[in-house]
């Protein structure tokens, strides 16, 4: 089987399930992380046989894609904010969204001496690491409820080469924060179980669902908690940034100001959905 082949396999396979520009994309993403060819690349070697062992890896991904597993967790790694960041079933898929909240958090933190940072609910540590990278002065710290999680977080790091102290809590346990902070941010689960009709089969079947859904009932759990502690552990004017429910907007933002926070600012993101938050301490 030639690239060629296997290219036209490929698509005509997965078109009637993806949009063309993600076929591709996940083509030309599959084809670099096995055969070590560029776009460009792939585009001169057509013709070019497979090898018996890259074939029946690349047919394997596609079987997997097949049955909307996301690429991400095929290949066992993304990028977020130009790093690399492996992954495991512990850990959500960074979001280009998310990404936005790191900019901010990134352009506010460059007005700080040397700020310290914690990440609540870190993941794979996308967030964490990502400011660290990007905030050379700041002393980053994380935290999360899974130890497989931190344990991807924790190679993460080392593989971006940054320092990032990670530990293990559950938010919503009794513990409080261990220090004062110049930055606080956290990405929770947010999403409602009413709202799963509008998630789709790769994240619903793939993606971990205690990192994603809260119940109906009390959808801003933990914001509640998170809220309750800044407070108290932010210094002051110090600042909480939050990744948010796009319909829960106008609650979260009611929610920070009842727990004492004055200055509230409600950002939407690139799809003009709202998305993030900044809150100050006074």
């Amino acid at each position: 089987m030639t690239i060629q082949d296997f290219r036209d396999t490929f698509v005509s396979t997965l078109s009637g399930t993806y949009s063309s520009e993600e076929v591709h994309a996940m083509l030309y993403r599959a084809l670099e992380h096995y055969l070590g060819l560029s776009r460009m690349e792939v585009a001169l070697s057509r013709k070019q046989n497979l090898r018996d062992s890259q074939r029946l890896l690349l047919e394997e991904t596609l079987e997997r894609l097949q049955r909307q597993e996301p690429i991400q967790y095929i290949l066992g790694k993304t990028e977020f904010y130009e790093l690399e960041f492996h992954l495991n079933s512990a850990t959500l898929i960074p979001r280009p969204e998310t990404e936005e909240l790191v900019r901010w958090i990134v352009e506010e933190g460059k007005n700080l001496p040397s700020p310290k940072v914690l990440d609540i609910g870190t993941g794979s540590g996308c967030i964490a690491i990502a400011t660290a990278k990007n905030l050379s002065a700041a002393k980053v710290q994380a935290l999360d409820f899974s130890i497989q999680a931190l344990e991807m977080a924790t190679s993460n790091a080392k593989r971006n080469q940054v320092e990032v102290d990670f530990y293990h809590q559950d938010i919503l346990g009794p513990q409080g924060l261990r220090e004062k902070y110049d930055i606080i941010v956290s990405n929770p689960p947010y999403v409602r179980e009413l709202e799963k009709a509008e998630i789709e089969t790769n994240v619903l079947g793939y993606e971990p669902h205690a990192a994603l859904f809260v119940s109906d009932q009390d959808p801003l759990i933990f914001y509640r908690k998170i809220a309750a502690l800044a407070i108290v552990n932010l210094h002051p004017k110090g600042l909480l940034f939050l990744e948010i429910n796009q319909y829960l907007g106008k609650e979260t933002v009611a929610l920070l100001k009842d727990a004492g926070f004055k200055s509230v600012e409600l950002r939407q993101d690139m799809f003009g959905k709202d998305r993030m938050i900044k809150a100050q301490k006074d």
